[in-house]
């Protein structure tokens, strides 16, 4: 997979000063990264809403959509796949890769001083998490 995402950087990076009549890539950094957010934001509701519903097919889809949309975001803030995937070999060392760190260092295994969260914000401003299970949800057109 890391192939695949290096190359569709790669493609991002090429048609991003394209004409934005034209191309889609092109448009979406003409726009600026805001636009960007929002179209990763909106991909990502559409995976969760096919997943709840059951539709893998749809899923397949959209995540190509979604992933897309984040290597185009990538490029607009200087993020490389490799950025991303030493995070991810840095986090399998520390708890195995199928696991999201804690965003609270007290949460975090007693390692070294240069692997805990510098940044974690407090509990009080996370955002609360919906269930989603055992409803039927429908994507807007």
């Amino acid at each position: 997979m890391g192939d695949s995402l290096e190359r569709l950087y790669l493609a991002v990076l090429a048609a991003k000063d394209l004409d934005p009549a034209t191309s889609r890539t092109a448009r979406l950094f003409q726009r600026g990264p805001a636009k960007m957010a929002k179209k990763l934001a909106e991909e990502a509701i559409e995976v969760v809403i096919d997943a709840v519903n059951g539709n893998s097919d749809a899923v397949v889809r959209e995540s190509a959509d979604l992933l897309y949309n984040l290597t185009v975001l990538w490029a607009s803030a200087g993020v490389r796949p490799e950025d991303v995937w030493r995070e991810m070999e840095r986090r399998e060392h520390l708890q195995g890769i199928a696991e999201k760190l804690p965003k609270s260092s007290s949460k975090m295994p007693k390692t070294t001083a240069t692997t805990t969260a510098t940044s974690a914000a407090p509990a009080a401003s996370r955002r609360r998490i919906v269930a989603l299970e055992g409803r039927s949800l429908r994507k807007r057109h």
